[in-house]
């Protein structure tokens, strides 16, 4: 007995999810995606690529693989995303070479569009910021505790085949207990608006860079390009940086809620002979070394160092040093770099400690509810290898974070900005 056919396909009975889908995506401009072809065949739409990797993200779709298997069982929602009948059934290596080959400033310019547009209806008031940054470990075989690697955190060993990923480490925290674990990949930095719990900016770099020098970056883009009134900034204590503190006091007019970075423990106080020369901890005089510019801080600083191996003729009357530092027996002897145009009084002007800080600081907690919304995208597990793939996979998280938020306001449901896997089925 054969089997029965259908008249119709079980999606032309079921069209309101499709719907919802369309009215969804036809907010997006997606338009700057598009670049017309010289010669050869017409490719497939950017635009139609985009839109089914935030259906994946909002389907929590595990891989590529799946996102395709759903656009071959289901050509009416291939169709919806902008696909041609004749390009429905895609490899996925169309999907990798997406993300690995496209600029990651076009999907910031749609980031940045979306985002501008929450702040018009106010629904991103920009008047608390607060930093932070996510793990985003490299797909490699150096990150599976399965595998047999030799020396499998060791920097003179990197992964070969994703040659972009940095060696990182991240803190968690079981029962009271601090524990440092160790990986290969990259870090999402964000900047993020406390009150509506949307990211502002984000970026995504190897995972040996601090945050510090990214969040510097991120305020001035914020000063620049948003129109928004900043009150006070928050962050924990990788972000204390003198730069960074006064670049939020004097240039933003703000509040800093910074942490203080106590360094493991208090460092001694800097002894200083009657010419300001530092005096090293066998009593000796330190020598000049220049002054250099710090870019990791936007300093510039002297260098003072040993006079035991910087000078012959020190040397010659002293050749030990009588403490005998293990950095004079195993190095170059100690050094100290001092700031020359720091503002010491930037950190005077800061109430550590106050119930203003204390309440400001709080809200730094938004950026982990923001962190736990785009891992609920999968977007800590990419499938996808190198730097630029990986930014682009990040990148369009936050881009389906934003327009979930953006939908949301449209169909006046302006509760419901942080709904990002529920919203749409909930309509």
């Amino acid at each position: 007995m054969s089997q029965q056919q259908f008249l119709f396909s079980p999606e032309e009975l079921f069209k309101e999810p499709l719907k919802k889908y369309e009215l969804f995506f036809s907010l997006l401009d997606l338009s700057s995606l598009e670049s017309p072809a010289s010669t050869g065949r017409k490719p497939v739409s950017k635009a139609a690529l985009t839109r089914a990797l935030i259906f994946k993200n909002l389907r929590s779709l595990a891989s590529l693989s799946d996102l395709v298997v759903e656009l071959y069982e289901r050509p009416g929602l291939a169709f919806t995303l902008g696909f041609e009948p004749k390009t429905s059934i895609l490899p996925v290596e169309r999907f990798s070479a997406f993300l690995r080959d496209t600029d990651n400033h076009l999907f910031q310019n749609i980031r940045e569009s979306l985002v501008k547009k929450l702040i018009s209806i106010n629904i991103i008031k920009g008047h608390y910021l607060s930093f932070d940054a996510c793990p985003i470990k490299a797909n490699v075989k150096h990150n599976n505790p399965k595998t047999n690697v030799k020396e499998r955190f060791s920097k003179e060993h990197p992964p070969k085949n994703d040659p972009d990923c940095r060696l990182g480490a991240f803190a968690t925290f079981r029962y009271g207990t601090k524990k440092v674990e160790f990986f290969w990949g990259y870090r999402n930095h964000v900047t993020n608006d406390t009150e509506s719990e949307l990211p502002l900016v984000e970026k995504t770099l190897p995972a040996n860079i601090r945050g510090s020098s990214i969040a510097f970056s991120q305020l001035q883009f914020v000063k620049e390009q948003l129109p928004i009134k900043i009150k006070a900034v928050m962050g924990d204590s990788e972000y204390d940086a003198a730069s960074l503190l006064e670049f939020i006091l004097k240039e933003l007019n703000a509040k800093p809620r910074i942490a203080r970075n106590i360094r493991s423990g208090p460092s001694p106080a800097l002894n200083l002979s009657s010419s300001g020369v530092p005096v090293c901890i066998a009593g000796f005089e330190m020598i000049s070394r220049g002054i250099f510019w710090d870019k990791k801080q936007n300093r510039k600083r002297h260098k003072f160092a040993c006079p035991i191996k910087n000078s012959k003729k020190f040397a010659k009357e002293h050749p030990y040093c009588p403490w005998f530092h293990p950095q004079f027996t195993r190095g170059n002897g100690c050094y100290k770099n001092i700031l020359i145009d720091a503002d010491k009084s930037v950190r005077q002007n800061i109430d550590y400690g106050s119930e203003s800080f204390k309440k400001d600081y709080n809200r730094r907690s938004s950026s982990e509810r923001i962190f736990s919304r785009l891992l609920s995208l999968l977007m800590q597990e990419p499938t996808v290898k190198g730097l630029q793939a990986t930014a682009n996979f990040c990148t369009i998280a936050h881009i389906t974070v934003l327009a979930v938020a953006y939908f949301a306001s449209f169909v006046n449901e302006p509760k419901r900005i942080r709904f990002v896997k529920s919203f749409i089925p909930y309509l």
